[in-house]
């Protein structure tokens, strides 16, 4: 079975989410499907329906988080060697060389992507196109609106 990546921060979400759906979300489902059976006949019970739902999908999104948690290769960027290479966990300096835009982002896992927070899957193209390199080095990257070419400013590991 292949390992995912994942930073330290990304497996503690997962496991925050998954205490919750455990001790939280399931319990409070049972009870509402047990609610719901007590008012008789199921086949035209709408709330025993929904409830029935909603346990599936609570069910499945618990299997799905462990499953990710027993696959995770979780990695501490900050204890990584900095070569000045553009690794997995790496935060990365970048300009823009059409707009002089300065733009910072961290690749991660593909769940702990968030662009508006500046992390990236590191499956996405434009980490794809910084893996490996170094400060100083451009890259192009192709974008929906044509070809982009970014210079890496600096690579931190933290």
């Amino acid at each position: 079975m292949k390992r995912t990546p994942m930073t330290l921060r990304g497996a503690e979400a997962l496991r925050t989410e998954l205490k919750r759906l455990k001790s939280h979300d399931r319990p409070s489902i049972i009870k509402a499907i047990a609610e719901a059976r007590g008012h008789g006949d199921l086949s035209e019970n709408a709330e025993y329906h929904a409830a029935r739902e909603q346990q599936g999908f609570v069910e499945g999104r618990i299997k799905e988080i462990e499953r990710k948690l027993a696959n995770a290769e979780v990695i501490e960027p900050a204890r990584l060697p900095n070569t000045g290479k553009v690794v997995f966990g790496a935060t990365v300096e970048l300009e823009d060389q059409d707009g002089g835009t300065r733009l910072t982002y961290q690749v991660v896992g593909e769940d702990e992507a968030d662009i508006r927070a500046g992390r990236i899957s590191v499956t996405s193209p434009i980490a794809r196109a910084l893996v490996g390199k170094s400060t100083g080095e451009v890259v192009e990257v192709a974008a929906p609106g044509g070809t982009r070419a970014y210079e890496i400013l600096a690579v931190r590991l933290e």
